[in-house]
């Protein structure tokens, strides 16, 4: 059958050891390894593990930040991320300590020694564990008056809140889902910074609502400004590179609405984000995780030629070329007769899937070189083989290519037909070749009917429908009608 079309389009990340290093280099990591190896036998912490607040200004202090409420503030925040990342191992205090007095101690965990000692792919699990924790910050709930949560027996009241914490959490991935497609855009054109209005829209406004109606602009407007909240503490992890919203609009919001914001020289007051080749990586992680279809070029380096010609199936075709030839590269300097002949058995078959392959195959041993000749000239007498191992011969200038029976034309005519309407390809392309093969043999809907194929009787009534010469439509479909009755004898 056809190939799985997946999800999302393939992307092509940076080496896993640049993206350790540009982990290492976030601005929030970096404080939360400085801390991890600034903390000793005295450093005392409190019940849930934060660092003890009279402690603080030290911390900030060995970080180079001020003395003051937002230094403690950005202290406490790369703190809390040592500790849920394993660099900062907490021991809780004594049990029979005053709760408010409880301090448990802190010494520094396995995962520091990793960030020097170990792999890149230690780094970057080291990282995801702190985008995670970063992730959970960001979708919490504001509290603008946490006292009026509390209750006359000291007890919370989370209904209150009115926070469900699975919907916050889905929404802000869906939001770096549509940044990670709206990245990949046009095969990874689109790799520049989106407006703030823009993304917020595209999780809120329907597509097919024309005119936004002003509820649907306001929800906007409220999920522009979490989204502004949600980013300020995303960025530091490395995720993304972020233009906050500008606070003088938060004074003009009675002259004009940021959700409605379209003039070019000003959209960028309303925020832009673009994500970073690191975050792209930790996006995919995430969306992997969550069982999203999220290739990556790589991913079938080492398999085999079956895997490597489904995958590539409806890959742009850049992406396609990277792919196969990482995938050629394991097989050395010396390896291309028999990768060559392993692309060639695999692209066997009568499966829908099967003209495809073929045409995969072809397109893959293009880049094999002209060492992989002996394996392509063993097919020669394939029936299923032999026409495009001719192209493939004919296209290198070979010599003694022998000319193919009739039979063999027609059946990689209808073959590349089938090939191309499974790619879903330019809609202008398939009718040019269409036309084109069809006007290089005279008489070509008398014989072609007859062609020993499964896809014959779906390609004649396609090339019914997309032939421009109404006279050729016609004896498409008059040769589609004789190819099902034939095979229905």
């Amino acid at each position: 059958m056809s190939a799985e079309r997946p999800t999302l389009p393939p992307v092509r990340l940076t080496s896993e050891a640049e993206l350790a290093r540009d982990a290492l280099a976030a601005p929030l990591f970096v404080r939360a390894v400085r801390l991890a190896r600034w903390a000793g036998p005295e450093t005392r912490v409190g019940a849930g593990g934060e660092l003890a607040e009279a402690q603080l200004p030290a911390a900030a202090e060995h970080l180079g930040l001020p003395a003051d409420e937002d230094g403690a503030a950005y202290a406490s925040e790369a703190w809390r991320l040592a500790v849920d990342t394993g660099l900062l191992d907490v021991t809780d205090p004594e049990e029979d300590e005053p709760s408010d007095e409880a301090e448990g101690t802190v010494t520094q965990g396995e995962n520091l020694a990793l960030l020097t000692g170990g792999s890149p792919q230690d780094v970057l699990g080291i990282w995801l564990d702190g985008l995670d924790a970063v992730h959970a910050d960001a979708t919490a709930p504001v509290l603008d008056d946490f006292a009026d949560l509390v209750g006359e027996d000291g007890s919370i009241d989370f209904d209150a809140l009115d926070w469900d914490p699975e919907a916050e959490a889905e929404f802000l991935d869906g939001v770096l889902g549509n940044l990670y497609l709206l990245t990949l855009a046009d095969n990874g054109a689109g790799d520049g910074p989106v407006p703030l209005p823009a993304l917020a829209a595209s999780m809120i406004v329907p597509d097919d609502m024309g005119e936004p109606t002003d509820d649907i602009l306001e929800q906007v407007s409220e999920a522009m400004m979490r989204l502004d909240d949600q980013f300020r503490l995303l960025e530091p992890i490395g995720i993304i590179e972020y233009q906050p919203v500008d606070e003088s609009l938060m004074v003009e919001a009675g002259e004009e609405d940021a959700a409605g914001a379209s003039d070019e020289d000003d959209v960028t007051r309303y925020g832009m984000v673009r994500l970073t080749p690191l975050g792209l990586y930790g996006v995919r992680a995430r969306m992997l995780e969550a069982g999203v279809d999220a290739p990556a070029v790589g991913d079938l380096a080492g398999k085999g030629a079956d895997a490597l010609l489904d995958g590539i199936a409806h890959y742009p075709e850049s992406a396609a070329r990277a792919e196969v030839g990482l995938w050629l590269a394991g097989f050395g300097a010396e390896g291309s007769v028999a990768a060559a002949a392993e692309l060639l058995a695999a692209a066997r078959g009568t499966d829908a899937g099967a003209p495809l392959r073929r045409l995969n195959c072809q397109q893959a041993l293009a880049l094999a070189g002209p060492e992989a000749e002996p394996a392509v000239r063993a097919v020669l007498g394939d029936a299923e083989l032999g026409g495009l191992a001719r192209v493939w011969l004919a296209e290198r200038g070979a010599a003694d290519v022998p000319v193919p029976p009739e039979s063999m034309i027609f059946w990689l005519a209808i073959d590349t037909i089938a090939a191309q309407l499974d790619a879903d390809g330019d809609l202008d392309e398939l009718q040019g070749l269409i036309e084109g093969l069809s006007a290089q043999h005279s008489g070509f809907f008398d014989e072609v009917w007859r062609v020993d194929h499964p896809a014959t009787a779906d390609v004649l009534e396609a090339m019914g429908r997309l032939h421009g010469d109404k006279k050729a439509a016609k004896e498409a479909r008059k040769a589609a009608f004789k190819a099902r009755s034939r095979a229905a004898d």
